[in-house]
């Protein structure tokens, strides 16, 4: 048995993120869980992610071109990992921590500058710091770390790794 290309691994890594977002947005739509400025950081950050995985797979690229796509799902990943994992450290303030309810993303990027509009996404607010979801006992951003750690160091490695027709015996 081989390992599959490169080529079918990125493209099991868009099918992740896709299936990722069908859940959210099944969670805003069917579970009626409204997502908050950090979730929505979070989305933007797994399409981006998806959208490299996709790229990488129709160029399937060689030589350099590998390392373009590794270092693109490495930023795309780390900062998915880093926004959930900040969105994580939220919801397990102690109640007195957490920060006042804010305006809304859409409020904020039309009244404010991106920056400055970021800037307050990332103080939090009370909305983030709910946790109105589980599952194994871990919250959606817990989740959309875990699952960014993963995707992300499976498609460095993926895309830095040497293909070979080595054959894997069990």
């Amino acid at each position: 048995m081989t390992l599959p290309g490169r080529r079918v691994l990125n493209l099991a890594g868009f099918a992740c993120c896709a299936g990722l977002m069908g859940f959210a947005l099944y969670a805003q739509h069917v579970l009626l869980l409204d997502p908050c400025p950090l979730c929505v950081l979070q989305r933007v950050a797994v399409i981006a992610l998806g959208l490299v995985f996709l790229v990488a797979a129709i160029h399937n690229p060689s030589g350099w071109g590998r390392r373009v796509y590794a270092a693109l799902v490495f930023l795309a990943a780390g900062d998915g990992l880093a926004t959930a994992g900040w969105h994580w450290r939220l919801q397990n303030l102690p109640p007195s921590e957490v920060p006042a309810c804010g305006p809304g993303l859409d409020y904020m990027l039309d009244n404010f500058p991106l920056f400055e509009a970021l800037s307050m996404v990332f103080k939090g607010s009370g909305e983030c710091a709910d946790v109105v979801w589980r599952f194994l006992g871990l919250s959606m951003p817990a989740w959309v770390a875990v699952w960014m750690l993963g995707l992300g160091l499976a498609g460095i490695w993926n895309n830095l790794r040497r293909e070979s027709t080595a054959v894997i015996t069990p």
